[in-house]
């Protein structure tokens, strides 16, 4: 069985006006003037608005012609042999239909009956000419190939620019610190990997790669060295940061951010032109590296994502099929989102359970599978460029000698707790400080935001080594596993006196802490206060910024704390009750890495409250699949944790920020109201505004149609019965009527305007009547005026319904929109109505 959605909303004019006048309205329909509707092209993606920040540009409407166009005046001049001589001929938009009817406007969401209903009657022509010709044939084959081909083109595209991304970030990174001698272009590690003067305690030190301080005062000794190299690195990530946040203001407005909550909202039908257009997938590209490269608490994966979507939504527009349809084309940017965790993480079976779990709206089996192949793909391509240079698909490879033990459940499902009170405590500080943002003049000012959050971020870094050290070395450093041949700080412990301790292999038995391991854990304790704190403010700046490292990186060093205290206590006190049987003296027993991994999905889970994709994504992530159930409780405890404090993870307390007409299938409805307390017209409002079947002129239609704001009207037999009859939006109205009286003789004032399916008789004197049934809608949603809300907004979800109709024993009393109901809901959870502000 189908499951459709029919939705398709009108914009405000000025979006930065909050509320508005109800569901349909729309004050871009200026009275008497049809410059507020425009008619997509192909490439109408490229117009850009900044809708999270400060200003709204509307004014890039090249490739958008208004109705006055010549897109327009090129169609009327096929018809113009009707203003000769010969007979008038009735226009019908179902038989000869116009252009722009059926398109959509910015900030609109779209109709996805009528969507699925042109798809399939193209797939239901391609089909019947199939069997008439050989090139038809051919070309139904190729229709039905060109969905595997566009798979595979979006996985490739994603996973070259991930891989550039990931080899352009780590170079920049190093070159904060230094730069190397046989060619500028190397990483520190590429650098040193042909010398042969590297030592095993200082293994990333060799001649060839020089700090800034070796390179400007000849010494990488004393205190000036280190001022030296401090203020280079933070001259590097202020430099990194201003062109960042200067390319995003200046080119794309919408690279910034992580792009998952409009993604989703895409998803849902929503349209936001621009957003996954060419010129963000560039300048997201380019700032991607170098915000990252700054040492900003931010990560790639979130805009991984979005860069992925962007391929797909350019790559549409080779084919036919997936560029004129907009469900189509939200099918394969659902496999996209796949793909852009598949890049991120290297795990393309979590990035197909991140898009089913997370962020589509409508994931039918076939998109499952093209998003399994895409995702294939992504990481195919990923593998072959390598960019971590450790021949492995996944970003921390992690190989623990010991298994876990049942005992080590209660520390897992205390990480979890951890996890779920940081990710509530990070989602109400984060969204306390970006609607600060919104109201107030920080929010005027983005570049200095951006560079004095740099520069205190540099200048706190830089004197702790795990702060200083990128979001993913930090959690490969935490992941780890202290062997034989570590040199790391976080495996100084005390060498054992005997070799009997020894364990087995190449992993140690516990052994007690050293004086290096006691420096590092004060290192990590500053460490967590400061990116816990630093990761609220850099969320939602104007760059590009991901949460899914920042959050791990938490988590991991929580988890290395908490596991180190293990090991230490099952070391002294062996002899416990919960560490008899198994915990024997020289065993290895307590494996802080695996406490590090554990923590980093708890943090992670309590912050998106995924759960099935997170755990798979983890395993993928590390290859650890033998610790499968300590992810899976602390997962799943980390997300009733969080939830107890509100049922919103960070995208969707984004998405209401914003104001986007998102329904969140995860919120429950549990208000007693009835269809007839949320449609309007209310007790006070005028009468609603209706066209009869066949009983108003062109002039009469005009004149309701200037006089009100709706993006729609109800169509009705007659004023006295209110009988319904269908639905007409408002475009549809206007450009047919505009091109009716540029097309057709006689098309005056006084005309008819005639949605029945034959026209009724008229004086021999009369106007030729116009005839509209063509964009009628005649199976309009309807609910009774006694119909529970709580049925309602079940409707709404599942169908993704633009607007319902509600009667009263078959008479029309009133209309229901997605924005009346999301204003009752903001209502009844005691939140302002009118945050809603898109329709």
């Amino acid at each position: 069985m189908y499951k459709f959605w029919a939705s398709s909303y009108r914009k405000y004019a000025a979006v930065s006006e909050r509320g508005g006048s109800g569901g349909m309205d729309n004050p871009n329909y200026r009275s008497g003037s049809f410059d507020g509707l425009h008619l997509p092209s192909d490439d109408d993606d490229d117009e850009m608005v900044d809708i999270a920040g400060a200003t709204l540009d509307f004014s890039s409407t090249d490739d958008v012609p208004p109705l006055s166009s010549g897109v327009y005046e090129d169609f009327s001049s096929r018809g113009a042999g009707m203003n000769g001589n010969g007979p008038s001929k009735l226009v019908d938009p179902l038989e000869d239909p116009l252009p722009g009817v059926g398109t959509y406007e910015d900030f609109n969401t779209i109709d996805w009956v009528r969507e699925k209903s042109k798809d399939r009657d193209r797939h239901r022509e391609i089909t019947n000419k199939s069997r008439q010709s050989t090139v038809a044939l051919l070309h139904s084959v190729s229709d039905a190939f060109s969905g595997w081909l566009l798979m595979l083109l979006v996985g490739l595209m994603s996973g070259a620019l991930a891989g550039g991304i990931d080899i352009a970030a780590h170079w920049l990174t190093d070159m904060k610190e230094g730069v190397c001698l046989i060619g500028f272009w190397f990483n520190h590690e590429h650098c040193c990997w042909t010398s042969n003067e590297t030592t095993f305690l200082e293994r990333d030190r060799c001649p060839q790669w020089q700090s800034w301080a070796e390179l400007i005062t000849g010494t990488s000794e004393g205190p000036f060295a280190y001022i030296m190299n401090y203020l280079m690195y933070i001259v590097w990530a202020l430099f990194f940061s201003f062109l960042a946040v200067s390319l995003v203001r200046a080119f794309a407005p919408y690279a910034c951010g992580s792009g998952i909550p409009e993604i989703k909202t895409i998803l849902s039908g929503f349209i936001i032109r621009g957003y996954l257009g060419k010129w963000t997938l560039i300048i997201k590209t380019i700032t991607l590296v170098l915000a990252v490269s700054s040492g900003l608490s931010l990560g790639k994966e979130g805009p991984l994502v979005h860069v992925a979507c962007c391929c797909a939504n350019i790559l549409c527009h080779l084919f036919t099929k997936y560029r004129k349809n907009e469900a189509k084309r939200r099918e394969v940017l659902s496999a996209a989102a796949a793909v852009g965790v598949s890049v991120a993480f290297g795990a393309p079976i979590g990035g197909v359970l991140f898009s089913l779990e997370e962020v589509s709206y409508y994931f039918p089996l076939k998109t499952l599978w093209r998003s399994f192949f895409a995702a294939l793909v992504a990481a195919f391509t990923l593998r072959s460029i390598n960019p971590f240079g450790n021949s492995r698909l996944v970003l921390f490879y992690v190989e623990f000698h010991a298994p876990w033990h049942l005992v080590e459940l209660a520390p897992f499902i205390l990480l979890g707790i951890f996890g779920g009170l940081w990710g509530a405590l990070f989602i109400k500080a984060n969204i306390a400080w970006c609607r600060i943002r919104k109201t107030t003049r920080l929010g005027h000012y983005p570049v200095i935001e951006v560079l004095v959050v740099a520069a205190v971020t540099a200048l706190l870094a830089f004197p702790n080594s795990y702060t200083r050290m990128s979001g993913a070395e930090l959690i490969s450093e935490l992941f780890n596993d202290c062997s034989l041949l570590d040199s790391s700080q976080l495996c100084g412990y005390k060498q054992p006196t005997n070799t009997s301790d020894t364990s087995v292999g190449n992993s140690l038995a516990d052994r007690p802490a050293g004086q290096g391991l006691y420096t590092a854990l004060w290192q990590l304790a500053l460490a967590l206060v400061f990116k816990m704190l630093i990761t609220v403010i850099t969320f939602g700046m104007k760059v590009p910024s991901g949460l899914f490292i920042p959050s791990m990186a938490v988590g991991a060093i929580a988890g290395r704390l908490l596991g180190v205290g293990m090991e230490q206590l099952a070391y002294y006190n062996h002899d416990w009750l919960i560490f008899k049987g198994w915990c024997s003296p020289g065993a290895d027993c307590i494996t802080p890495g695996l406490y590090a991994m554990v923590g980093a999905a708890a943090c992670l889970g309590g912050v998106t409250r995924m759960t099935v994709s997170l755990v798979v994504i983890m395993f993928e992530l590390t290859g650890g699949l033998e610790y499968i159930v300590p992810l899976m409780a602390a997962t799943m405890t980390s997300k009733w944790v969080a939830d107890a404090f509100g049922r919103e993870g960070i995208y969707e307390a984004h998405i209401r920020l914003n104001g986007y007409p998102f329904l969140e299938p995860k919120e429950e409805f549990e208000h007693s109201s009835l269809a007839v307390d949320v449609m309007r017209p209310r007790r006070a409002d005028p009468a609603l505004a209706v066209l009869t079947q066949d009983g108003m002129t062109v002039g009469e239609v005009e004149t309701l149609v200037e006089s009100t704001h709706y993006s729609g009207f109800p169509v009705v037999v007659s004023q006295e019965s209110q009988r319904l009859v269908g639905f007409v939006l408002r475009r549809d109205l206007l450009i047919s009527i505009d091109n009716a009286r540029k097309r057709q003789e006689g098309i005056v004032s006084a005309s008819q305007v005639v949605f029945t399916e034959h026209a009724p008789s008229q004086p021999a004197d009369a106007p030729p009547p116009l005839r509209l049934r063509g964009i009628l809608d005649l199976s309009p949603f309807t609910v009774t005026d006694h119909t529970p809300m709580d049925i309602t907004v079940d409707i709404f979800r599942k169908l993704g319904l633009r607007q319902c109709l509600v009667t009263h024993n078959g008479r029309l009393l009133g209309i229901i929109t997605k924005k009346d109901i999301l204003k009752h809901m903001a209502q009844i959870t005691n939140r302002d109505p009118d945050s809603i502000l898109f329709n």
